[in-house]
């Protein structure tokens, strides 16, 4: 009996815990919108390094809209971005994983590793909010309190040719994997971001790439010569996902309230899995009709190439085997400006 009290009571006081972080959400007027992650944010980061040798922006690097993205069109950061009127600045970079210390990933195009959150992305923002304008304005006029600053990252660090693949740098974990998102924000923090929005891992083994056979799963006709068969791929990606999540769902707490990690900053964890599952089980109420949760858009040949987009696009919840739809993305876009305003039943809050 006084275990069951004890743990109602711990229940009720995270919630008023949650709650009373959630108030201060709702008071803010953001107006500027902070983006670190991979393909699913990067806008044309990744399109500098290929056009340019492998070689970084320079500070104060205007990142172009660009509605051709991994998603087929916008990403959610530019629907934000477009709904809101905040000013967008996007670090991602496609194929980026947390640290190249972890899960480096090879890209021959640039003649290196995928540039990373924690080694690229974190180190560019701060570059940027130290340059200034040709008229003597720093680049980055985001004052903390009118600044969101957002995460997501984890598709391709749990994935392909890196934790899915015991591809990691030997010795390495899951739960490095988990730190290193929070050394970043560390960073991000230390340069002065009081206003931190975690989205957690998607669910990837309902992404074409990841699904069983019987749910369109391809990864056996994308990797041929792999000794796992579909199914074992996709529940060890579901096992996978739901572990990160549950740690980023105890940590965020841990370090905020317990750790005191980042003093008078403010956190709120976005539930994308759930976003995004919610879809898949009930793509009637999102999507245009006949709704497709299990086929993709963007049909390729066996070799990546030669690829035609399918008609009727507001259908589909994926763009390609791994990559949601602009229409999904824009969906997202509506979910994370519920985070912003403090009122969101996808988000746990916390300061």
């Amino acid at each position: 009996m006084r275990l069951s009290t004890s743990l109602a009571f711990s229940t009720i006081f995270s919630q008023l815990v949650a709650g009373n972080a959630a108030v201060n959400w709702k008071s803010r007027n953001f107006k500027s919108l902070v983006t670190f992650g991979d393909s699913y944010t990067d806008e044309s980061r990744l399109n500098y390094f290929i056009t340019h040798n492998g070689s970084a922006p320079p500070a104060g690097w205007v990142d172009p809209a660009n509605n051709n993205t991994a998603s087929g069109g916008y990403t959610w950061a530019r629907y934000v971005a477009d709904y809101t009127k905040v000013n967008l600045y996007d670090y991602a970079v496609s194929g980026a994983v947390c640290s190249n210390k972890i899960t480096p990933r090879w890209f021959s195009s640039i003649n290196g590793d995928f540039p990373s959150v924690v080694e690229y992305e974190v180190p560019a923002y701060t570059a940027d909010s130290k340059a200034y304008t040709s008229n003597g304005r720093p680049f980055l006029d985001i004052p903390p309190s009118e600044t969101v600053y957002s995460i997501w990252i984890g598709t391709n660090d749990l994935g392909v040719d890196a934790f899915l693949t015991d591809s990691q740098v030997t010795g390495k974990t899951i739960p490095d994997y988990v730190e290193c998102v929070f050394s970043a924000l560390d960073s991000i923090y230390d340069n002065g971001a009081r206003y931190f929005v975690v989205q957690n891992a998607a669910p990837l083994h309902l992404a074409p790439l990841y699904a069983t056979p019987e749910n369109g799963g391809v990864y056996a006709i994308q990797y041929p010569n792999t000794t796992t068969n579909g199914t074992e791929t996709s529940y060890r990606m579901w096992e996978t996902v739901t572990t990160v999540n549950d740690v980023y769902k105890y940590k965020t707490p841990y370090e905020v309230l317990i750790q005191k990690r980042y003093p008078g900053a403010h956190f709120a964890v976005m539930d994308i899995y759930s976003i995004l599952e919610d879809i898949y089980y009930h793509p009637d109420a999102y999507l245009a009709s006949p709704a497709n949760v299990t086929g993709y858009i963007d049909q390729c040949d066996p070799t990546g190439l030669n690829c035609t987009r399918l008609p009727n696009q507001d259908s589909f919840m994926w763009f390609n085997s791994l990559h949601p739809s602009t229409k999904t993305d824009s969906i997202i876009a509506k979910r994370f400006i519920e985070v912003l305003k403090g009122q969101s039943m996808y988000a746990t809050y916390w300061s």
